[in-house]
């Protein structure tokens, strides 16, 4: 489901809205990122992550956006921005790194676009 612009009912292209409905599709996903507030947890997700996704029952795409690294099917398939920062800081991905996901750009662009708009 997209978010709308509320004042003209439409779709606004590019956003997932965080629902009752994706919260269910998410919640093992969101458990796991949860989870990583905890060092051992984090420690056990990179000695074996393919066990470690198993154990709150990820659906395959959840696993496949999980090996991607990829931050925008996390969301697609119910992830929650906030819980997902934790899996994102055990790849080191920054802000810009997922900016730059969100925008399509490769990460020096969506740096230097920041750069830019900063001037």
């Amino acid at each position: 489901m997209e978010l709308k612009d509320l004042e003209h009912d439409t779709p606004i292209e590019g956003t997932t809205l965080f629902d009752g409905e994706m919260a269910m599709k998410g919640y093992g996903l969101n458990k796991m990122s949860f989870s990583f507030n905890e060092a051992n947890a984090r420690a056990e997700y990179v000695l074996d992550p393919e066990a470690y996704m198993d154990k709150f029952k990820l659906s395959e795409a959840q696993k496949q956006a999980c090996r991607d690294k990829d931050v925008l099917a996390l969301i697609r398939e119910g992830g929650n921005i906030y819980y997902l920062a934790k899996f994102a800081g055990i790849f080191r991905l920054s802000v810009q790194d997922i900016g730059a996901q969100q925008t399509g750009m490769s990460v020096e662009e969506f740096k230097q676009k920041l750069l830019d708009q900063a001037k």
